[in-house]
Order: structure tokens, then C-alpha cells, then sequence
């Protein structure tokens, strides 16, 4: 709040007045906020004061308009005026006793723009009487427009927005398994010649041949599963169950000594596999399938749960004929590790545009620089070999973004989009464009369909909310994040310890941070802080010292010459 009294503000000639000329026109002048400031896109300032009494004679009308005039350039911005009237003034405008004076309160409201932030603001006086018109002369009132909140960063590169990359399932190992099966007749463990004849069986010993010969194959174990059937007695099934284990473990082992291959070989066996009865019987169509499942179910004991299936008659018949034979089995797992190209090869082959990496290779590829500019030409290739995987559109325009590439991001996020409307990152990146064109309707759009990215939509609304003036929102939306843009909203709400607190702990500081930091100095009046960060920011852009020179933040500290050489 700026206030004043001005004397001898306007010095109206006697045809103004039958009296005297005034000495005083506005006493106790006040200006809220002083200096002005920007908020939301709108400058709004609050003028109060007093009429003089015996001042405001009766045939008078007055017209005050606040102006804001640069101090760059001849831009002068003019508010809405408000008019008042002497008593005998037969208008609708607010009327000023002449023996009592009265009050004078304006709240002017001006759109922002870049000439305001080295301006002044003046009153402008027109008064009329009966039919003669006078113009008083301006008088300034205030200085300068704060335009700190235009400090928010939405542009790409800052640190502040970081668009979002799809992530590649780029696997370099897969394990894959091959699996065989060998089935023993009832009450049998020996190993039939039709079942080693058996195409799984087969199958398998080709896998392991191939392995054994193969360099990007690697086999990592073989296990051995043997059971026996629920049919019978537990003492009986676990010595054949143990049997048939043995059986096939040496069968195994056989077959490795004929190829030549080493593998490591784990074995396990069931007595009563009920558990794959159970399966099987859940995808059977047997008369009375539920009973028996329910009998499962009712049942823990082995003894009781086969008795109560055997007086079954007619669906054990049909059990016995087509589910225990399957159960009556060893089950061999082959365990491969199918071993990727190295990072190397692969990094190799994206730089020739190869047609050979696959769609998870490709994006792998991508993390494999730093470079943006060679990201962009390796999402480029994604979206030529695969252009119906959304992924490479919304990285490359991701990537453009970082760039600064900001058409060239919005056309590769719109196919993005076009491939995968509903998907969150592309739509939150398409935000970021927008925010970076300066359509904030649209970014909101965007960030509405891309909840579920986490911490950066949350800083990217925080933008919106400072360019809103809403900030303790931003301060929220912000949280713990350690950017410039959380720095700044914590100035807004004048939480300067915090601030700092925030700016300070930037992992990597750029002018703007340092420049944030000059102005919790300056509002502190710490000028150590003030002056050394101002000096970093500076050095860093030295576009901002002409900002500094004229920015209000600074004007008490500009009157101390060490301070003020800082912009010399």
C-alpha cells in the first residue's frame, strides 16, 4: 500500500471557483498493492482518498481516470474512469458535498501488458462547470507493475515440464519352456517305447539339441514331475510314484549322454495327485461332476474322498476309463533362457535404420543415448517400421518437445492420439504443446484425460494454477517437488523460508533459479542473498539484467549503489 497527501495537486484557475483556488485536491491518498501487480493476466489496483471539503463546488462534474503510462515506450493504458458531481449536478453520478467533501475510491482494472512492467500510474482529471471544460494536470500516484507470477516457466528445456516416454518391455532374456510328457499304465513305472516315440517327447529332445547348439540359447534347468494316480492306497502310490520318478530321471539323463548335453536336472514326485484331478475333472462333462467336486471339497482325508467317489458306480467307471490313465504320468520341463542382442548390437543397428529390431528394440534403443537429437531420429525409425504402434509417435513428439521442436511435437502427438486417444501420457504431453503455444484452455483439456501420470501433471496443473492466481492450489499441486515453478508459487503466497528452502535444493540451478532466490533476498532484505544470486542469475542470461534494472522487486535495494552496479 502506497499512501500520500497531495497539495496543490491540481491548481484550478479562479474561473474555476468563486473562491480561492484549492491548495489540496486528494488528501490521504492511498494506492493498494503499491507497486502495482500482475495476476491472472490482469493488473488491479485500489485507489482511496478524500475529498477536501469546501472543495467540490456545486455545479461541478469530475471525470478521474487512472493511466498507466510506460516507461519504455509512449504505450499508456487507460482504466475505466469514474465520474463525480457537485450538489446541484443533476446526473446519476456520486455526489461530493461542498461542505463536507467526501471520498474518493477507485479499483482499476487494466489487462496486462509487456510495456506495464516499467510504467507509472497517474491520475488524468477532466472537470466541467455549467459549460466550460478544463483538463487538471496528471498526476502520478504510483510506480512500476510487480510481474513476478510471469516468472512460471511452461516452456520446454527449463526443468520444470518433463514430457512422458512410453516405456519399451524390451526383455533382453526370456525363458521359455518346453515341456514332454511320459504316462504309465496302472500300477507301472517302467517307460513304454511308444511313449519315448511320443511327439513331446521328441520335441524336447529336439529343444535340447538345438540349445546345445545355439549361442543366444541357454538352458537353465530340467525338472522332473512324476505322479500317481488318487486310485489306491498312499503307501502303494508313494512307492510307485517314487519309482516312476526314477524312471524318468534315468531316462533323461540318458538322453543327454546321447547329445552330449549338460543340464542341470531337479525331480520331485506325488503320491495321489488330486490336485490335477480335480483340474481335470473341472473341465470335464462326467455325469455327477459337481458331487464329486463337492466331495473335494467336503473331503481332506484321501482314504474318505475315494471311497465316497467309488459308490459312484456309473460316473467312477467312466473316471477310471478317461481321467486317472491321465493322471498315471512324469511331467519333464525344459527351462531356456533366450538370450537378446546386447545393447551394442542393438544401438548399432538403430543407427543403420535396421528393419530387423523389433518394436521393443527400437524404443529400447532410444534409452540408450542422452543425445535428444538422436533419440528423435531412433523414435523417427519406430514410427516408420511399426507406424501402427502409438509408443514411437508419442516418444518422438515427447522428444521434439524437450527439443523445442513445438510443431514438430504437436503433429507426432496428434497421430499418437489418433492411434490411442485414451492414452494418459500422450495426453499429457499434447498438454505440454499447448501449454507451450499459450492455449491454457486446451492444455486443461489435455491434462483432464491424462490423469494417472502421477507427480508431473500435478506440476504441469500447478502452471495453471499460477497462471489462475490461485497459489496455494500450485502451492499444493507442487507438493514436495524441487523446481522452479514450486519455488516461485511459494513466493506468491509469501512463504519466502520455504522458498529458498525449495530453490536451494535444485538439483541443477539455472538463471531463473538464481534469479527467484535474488527476490526472496529482496523481500527478506537479506542482500547478500539478493545481490550473490542476482550476480549468478545474470551471469548465466544476461538478458536478465536489464530485467533486474527495471523489475520493482528490486527497486529498495536498488538504492544501494553496490546493488545497483549489479545491473550497470
Amino acid at each position: 500500500m502506497k499512501k500520500q497527501s497531495i497539495f496543490a495537486l491540481f491548481m484550478v484557475v479562479f474561473a474555476l471557483s468563486a473562491c480561492k483556488p484549492p491548495k489540496e485536491f486528494i488528501q490521504n491518498l492511498t494506492v493498494t498493492p503499491a507497486p502495482l501487480e500482475s495476476h491472472a493476466g490482469k493488473v488491479e489496483v485500489t485507489i482511496d482518498g478524500s475529498f477536501p471539503v469546501k472543495y467540490f463546488t456545486k455545479n461541478m462534474i469530475m471525470t478521474v481516470t487512472p493511466v498507466l503510462k510506460s516507461k519504455t515506450s509512449d504505450a499508456v493504458f487507460k482504466s475505466e474512469s469514474v465520474v463525480y458531481q457537485g450538489e446541484k449536478v443533476k446526473d446519476n453520478n456520486q455526489v461530493i458535498s461542498y461542505k463536507m467533501g467526501g471520498k474518493y475510491s477507485h479499483k482499476a482494472v487494466f489487462n496486462y501488458d509487456p510495456a506495464m512492467e516499467s510504467s507509472e500510474l497517474w491520475l488524468e482529471v477532466q472537470c466541467k462547470i455549467k459549460k466550460k471544460e478544463y483538463t487538471l494536470p496528471a498526476q502520478k500516484i504510483a510506480d512500476g507493475v510487480n510481474i513476478t507470477p510471469l516468472l512460471v516457466s511452461n516452456d520446454p528445456g527449463t526443468g520444470d515440464l518433463a514430457a512422458q516416454i512410453e516405456a519399451d518391455k524390451f526383455q533382453r532374456i526370456i525363458q521359455e519352456k518346453q515341456e514332454a510328457e511320459i504316462r504309465f499304465l496302472i500300477q507301472q513305472s517302467n517307460i513304454r517305447k511308444s511313449e519315448v516315440k511320443s511327439e513331446s517327447v521328441i520335441n524336447l529332445t529336439k529343444k535340447i539339441q538345438e540349445a546345445k547348439e545355439s549361442q543366444n540359447l541357454e538352458m537353465k534347468g530340467l525338472e522332473i514331475s512324476s505322479y500317481a494316480s488318487p486310485d489306491g492306497g498312499i503307501e502303494l502310490n508313494e512307492k510307485l510314484a517314487e519309482q516312476r520318478d526314477k524312471s524318468s530321471v534315468k531316462f533323461v539323463n540318458d538322453e543327454l549322454k546321447k547329445l552330449k548335453a549338460e543340464v542341470t536336472i531337479s525331480s520331485k514326485f506325488t503320491a495321489q495327485d488330486w490336485e490335477g484331478f480335480q483340474k481335470l475333472m473341472e473341465q470335464s462333462d462326467i455325469q455327477d461332476k459337481q458331487l464329486i467336486l463337492r466331495v473335494l471339497s467336503m473331503y481332506s482325508d484321501t482314504e474318505q474322498r475315494e471311497k465316497e467317489i467309488k459308490n459312484l458306480s456309473a460316473a467312477y467307471k467312466v473316471i477310471a476309463d478317461e481321467v486317472l490313465p491321465q493322471l498315471r504320468r512324469s511331467k519333464m520341463t525344459l527351462l531356456i533362457d533366450v538370450i537378446g542382442r546386447s545393447d551394442e548390437e542393438i544401438a548399432s543397428l538403430a543407427a543403420q535404420k535396421s528393419k530387423d529390431l523389433s518394436v521393443e528394440e527400437v524404443l529400447y534403443a532410444a534409452t540408450l543415448t542422452n543425445d535428444l537429437n538422436q533419440k528423435a531420429e531412433i523414435y523417427l525409425l519406430a514410427t516408420e517400421n511399426y507406424p501402427e504402434d502409438f509408443r514411437g509417435f508419442n516418444n518422438l513428439g515427447a522428444v521434439k518437445y524437450e527439443l523445442g521442436q513445438i510443431d514438430e511435437a504437436e503433429r507426432s502427438l496428434a497421430k499418437a492420439l489418433e492411434l490411442n486417444a485414451k492414452n494418459i501420457n500422450a495426453n499429457f504431453n499434447a498438454g505440454l504443446v499447448a501449454l507451450a503455444k499459450g492455449d491454457d484452455a486446451k492444455a486443461e483439456e489435455y491434462f483432464g484425460n491424462a490423469g494417472g501420470v502421477g507427480s508431473a501433471l500435478d506440476c504441469a496443473n500447478g502452471v495453471l494454477a499460477i497462471k489462475k492466481a490461485d497459489y496455494k492450489k500450485a502451492v499444493s499441486l507442487f507438493g514436495s517437488s524441487k523446481i522452479n515453478n514450486a519455488g516461485l508459487a511459494k513466493i506468491l503466497t509469501k512463504d519466502y523460508t520455504g522458498a529458498r528452502n525449495v530453490l536451494e535444493s535444485i538439483e541443477k540451478p539455472n538463471a531463473t533459479t538464481n534469479y527467484l532466490l535474488a527476490i526472496v533476498g529482496a523481500r527478506t532484505n537479506d542482500r547478500t542473498l539478493a545481490s550473490e544470486n542476482l550476480k549468478k542469475a545474470i551471469e548465466q542470461n544476461a538478458d536478465l539484467k536489464a530485467k533486474a534494472a527495471k523489475d520493482v522487486e528490486f527497486a529498495e535495494m536498488m538504492k544501494d549503489e553496490n546493488f545497483a552496479a549489479i545491473v550497470k
